[in-house]
């Protein structure tokens, strides 16, 4: 690890932006001079996934380094930004700047003794957004984000005018109801409406899951994790054992799943 405690932020901020001017300027990076904002997108939501899995990952010299990959692409967009005489890094800083004051005004509004529980901060910003000209409160959710993640941001909006149930059974009763639609649906032989009903059931699952204050993307992504190992250890037992994976019975892959499961001791 660099030890940069002598520089300021102020300082390796200014060194960044010089640094990205150079890659851009006539002189500097043939890959750089040709981005645009467009063509980075990729790239910037990798790298803003990057930062989750190393916040995951509980690595702190991982969200070091994956936080300073993502200011990259903050002030890369920012200064092609200025070099289209549209705004500079600064105008996004201060426009951030703003927003948060005004925003909590819980915090720093003249009578910054008001309420600080969390549910009235979430109101008060919500409340900020409205005001500021969003023609519904669901507004401000952008489309191109995961799907589980988009539905939560949805309903936590929704939640703030008091559309939402205050505990955690009916949402499952709703889930019920809309996993047996599925399955009706299903049965009909109308794929269209099998469709719709099954994302009734993931956005209802996701609703339960909110409510019991779980977050449905990480849990996916977890699950995903698990399902991986397991898999991965299947396969193991199979190459271990002398046997093909391949030719394999559904019945005999679950065994072996099973004993994955329960840490049984694979033998030979």
């Amino acid at each position: 690890m660099i030890d940069k405690s002598s520089s300021t932020v102020e300082e390796e901020l200014q060194k960044l932006q010089k640094i990205v001017i150079k890659l851009r300027a006539p002189d500097g990076c043939p890959w750089d001079q040709e981005q645009t904002p467009e063509s980075l997108i990729p790239y910037l939501i990798e790298e803003a996934y990057e930062v989750v899995e190393a916040i995951e990952n509980g690595s702190h010299l991982e969200l070091q380094n994956e936080l300073g990959d993502l200011l990259l692409h903050i002030v890369m967009q920012a200064q092609m930004a200025e070099e289209a005489r549209k705004f500079k890094l600064q105008d996004a800083i201060a426009s951030i700047n703003e927003k948060l004051v005004r925003r909590h005004p819980h915090v720093f509004g003249p009578d910054n003794s008001a309420s600080k529980r969390l549910e009235d901060a979430k109101e008060n910003w919500e409340k900020a957004k409205k005001a500021e000209g969003r023609k519904s409160w669901v507004d401000g959710v952008p489309k191109n984000l995961p799907g589980l993640i988009r539905a939560q941001r949805i309903q936590e909006k929704a939640s703030t005018v008091g559309f939402d149930w205050n505990d955690v059974l009916p949402a499952l009763e709703k889930f019920h109801e809309e996993v047996d639609e599925l399955v009706e649906e299903w049965k009909q032989g109308d794929l269209e409406r099998a469709r719709e009903e099954y994302g009734d059931v993931l956005f209802s699952l996701v609703n339960v899951a909110r409510l019991m204050k779980i977050d449905s993307e990480t849990a996916m992504r977890l699950a995903v994790d698990k399902f991986d190992a397991r898999f991965r250890a299947l396969e193991k037992v199979f190459v271990d054992e002398e046997k093909d994976i391949e030719t394999a019975t559904l019945e005999e892959m679950d065994a072996v799943w099973d004993r994955i499961k329960h840490k049984v001791e694979y033998r030979k």
